[in-house]
């Protein structure tokens, strides 16, 4: 039996998007608090690799780009050189997929291997937590499930907090560009995202657009609209309908993830749509606010919520079961989020958080 002296080496296998991967940062944060002489690598996916380079609870990154996750031969082969170039003491798989278990395969003398558990997982795994099985804790809690097993032989310290770092030097240049584009900071600064990736997720624009204007009426905020490749079109959009206010940036770009997290650092509140940006405002201890779509909960996807990170949800103002016994289409439940109810969460954040410049 290993002792916690034992651990020098650890592999988390994360993979996925931005906001599945941020959260994964306070698992790596206890492995750190709990065996702090360990060294710790982590999967992840190239293209969003580049927001964990400086984080101080991760000691590698290894790197997969799409050739290597779309080929499979070559996928095995990434896995295989890993695996036997590093000798693991502990895996924490944290997808635990047909793919992933390769990992935990080829390296079965790693005596914590650690994953969900799954049918076609037994026998590969030597530990299988049912981390999904309460769907009344967030994320975050259910990823730290998975450190349960490790308390066969230390006292494991978890913190729930998932976190992101940006240099100062980087802040600082940042702040620089920003006030080149026209941003006052002795104004209040918003980031918001009135557009996403995934349109489902995306709150009525009319909507969205009165919720914006109470919120520059009210509090003289400058907005910055975040967006990535085609959401652009649509934020221009929003811009003109909104007459082209010079409260609303759109020129303030962000061209990397490292950027946003330096953006998100010189900004006072988030505000917009569920995604990825919003958990890197949380992970960048920005205050944020945020709209859930119908069938992302809020309770999974909201770690810490608290007074200063809130959202809103259909499910707040009707319980799902009682939408679904109603029949109400995706449109209908999603119109339960209005500007009032919206405006309500939001006004007090606002008042609190914003500084009185």
């Amino acid at each position: 039996m290993k002792t916690k002296a034992d651990v020098k080496h650890i592999l988390v296998i994360r993979f996925r998007r931005v906001g599945d991967s941020v959260l994964a940062t306070a698992l790596c944060s206890s492995l750190r608090r709990t065996f702090p002489n360990a060294k710790i690598d982590f999967v992840i996916n190239k293209g969003i690799h580049t927001l964990y380079e400086n984080h101080p609870d991760i000691d590698r990154l290894i790197i997969f780009d799409d050739r290597e996750n779309n080929h499979f031969p070559t996928y095995l082969r990434k896995v295989w050189n890993v695996m036997h170039d590093t000798k693991y003491d502990v895996i924490i798989d944290m997808r635990s997929t047909l793919k992933t278990l390769f990992f935990s395969l080829f390296s079965l003398h790693t005596p914590f291997r650690i994953g969900r558990r799954k049918p076609y997982s037994m026998g590969i795994l030597s530990h299988r937590v049912d981390n999904h099985a309460n769907k009344n804790i967030d994320r975050v809690k259910q990823n730290l499930m998975l450190l349960d097993p490790l308390s066969e032989i230390a006292s494991v310290q978890k913190t729930e907090e998932f976190t992101l770092h940006v240099t100062n030097e980087h802040k600082a240049a940042f702040r620089a560009y920003m006030e080149q584009q026209g941003i006052d900071f002795s104004k209040p600064v918003v980031m918001a995202t009135p557009t996403a990736r995934l349109i489902y997720k995306v709150w009525d624009k009319e909507r969205m657009k009165e919720a914006l204007r109470l919120m520059i009426d009210h509090y003289d905020t400058q907005v910055i609209f975040n967006f990535a490749g085609s959401e652009r079109d649509m934020a221009l959009l929003y811009q003109h309908e909104l007459g082209d206010d010079p409260h609303i940036f759109t020129n303030v770009e962000a061209k990397s993830l490292p950027d946003l997290c330096a953006l998100l650092a010189n900004c006072d509140f988030f505000f917009g749509n569920e995604g990825g940006p919003r958990h890197m405002a949380q992970a960048m201890g920005v205050p944020s606010y945020a709209i859930f779509p119908p069938n992302i909960w809020k309770g999974t996807w909201l770690p810490g919520q608290n007074e200063r990170y809130q959202g809103i949800s259909p499910d707040d103002f009707m319980p799902f079961e009682e939408q679904k016994a109603k029949k109400m289409d995706y449109a209908q439940r999603f119109s339960l989020v209005t500007v009032d109810r919206v405006w309500t969460g939001l006004e007090p954040m606002l008042k609190r958080f914003l500084p009185k410049k």
